[in-house]
């Protein structure tokens, strides 16, 4: 019996599930007559978790064609490059990532071509955008003005019957492993998992995700909300913003678009006892969301 002959007789027990290693593919649905854009999914490898203080030691980005349906097509030629941070890298990083000093001595990104691949990008997707965006902004100027997503915050896997979001995990859902916590292989797994279907619902990974993205939603400011309420606005999902870097200090929610009226009134009817504020609120889109 051959590998392939053993694999398909434990695949048949229930009791055992079997995990194929990562192999990246060039190419996931045949090529068809529907109009194709370009996504980027990127990941960086940082000295730390700070972007106003830590470094990106290296940098991944791997272009794929798409379409409106969430269909992945050719997956294009990956651009990964090392970067030297000036610094010696935490030992702590060099034992996740296994990036070592010397692998980054005297390395240097080329802006000039991440500028080119953005220039062709719709939008550029990470696993964990919040995080990749800071530092990326902090690389160059580019990253600012492009549409983000994030293949954590805008597919919600609980509700899909998956109880963790870690990339690991989520192959391991799928049926693979790889060795994790490397820029560009963790482009290829996150870009395999986009290309599969959610369990529960059926729909493509992707499609899902970009549904989201291209929603629009508000952030809307509870200035001057009573101290005595900040329990009901937390269980609302309210968050609060200290102030720093120029923003207000106050509590705030992200609520989508038509969610918008209804989050005034139950403001007014609950939060304030007396006359309500003007609120601030700013509209967010995939250019603005992650930042």
């Amino acid at each position: 019996m051959d590998i392939e002959q053993a694999v398909q007789t434990v695949e048949a027990s229930d009791d055992f599930r079997v995990l194929r290693r990562l192999l990246p593919v060039e190419r996931y649905y045949a090529d068809d007559a529907s109009e194709k854009r370009i996504g980027i999914y990127l990941d960086v490898e940082t000295t730390g978790m700070n972007a106003d203080e830590d470094m990106v030691i290296e940098l991944a980005m791997v272009p794929f064609e798409f379409n409106k349906a969430g269909q992945i097509f050719k997956v294009l030629p990956a651009y990964n490059a090392f970067q030297d941070p000036g610094c010696p890298i935490p030992e702590i990083i060099t034992k996740i990532t296994g990036i070592t000093d010397d692998m980054v001595k005297g390395e240097a990104i080329n802006l000039d071509e991440v500028v080119a691949l953005l220039k062709d990008a719709a939008i550029v997707i990470a696993h964990n955008a919040k995080f990749d965006r800071a530092f990326c902004e902090n690389l160059h100027d580019a990253f600012k003005d492009i549409s983000w997503g994030c293949s954590i915050a805008d597919i919600n896997w609980n509700e899909e019957g998956l109880e963790g979001v870690k990339l690991e995990y989520l192959a391991y859902k799928y049926g693979f492993f790889y060795e994790g916590h490397r820029a560009t292989i963790d482009c290829y797994a996150a870009l395999d998992i986009l290309s599969k279907t959610l369990p529960t619902s059926g729909e493509l990974v992707l499609k899902r995700l970009l549904d989201t993205a291209r929603k629009v939603t508000i952030r809307l400011w509870a200035i001057n909300a009573p101290f005595d309420k900040k329990d009901d606005l937390k269980a609302r999902k309210y968050r609060w913003s200290d102030g720093s870097n120029g923003t207000k200090k106050a509590w705030y929610i992200d609520i989508a678009e038509e969610d918008y009226d209804d989050e005034l009134i139950y403001l007014a009817d609950n939060i304030y006892s007396s006359k309500m504020p003007d609120l601030p609120n700013i509209k967010i889109t995939a250019k603005e969301r992650y930042r």
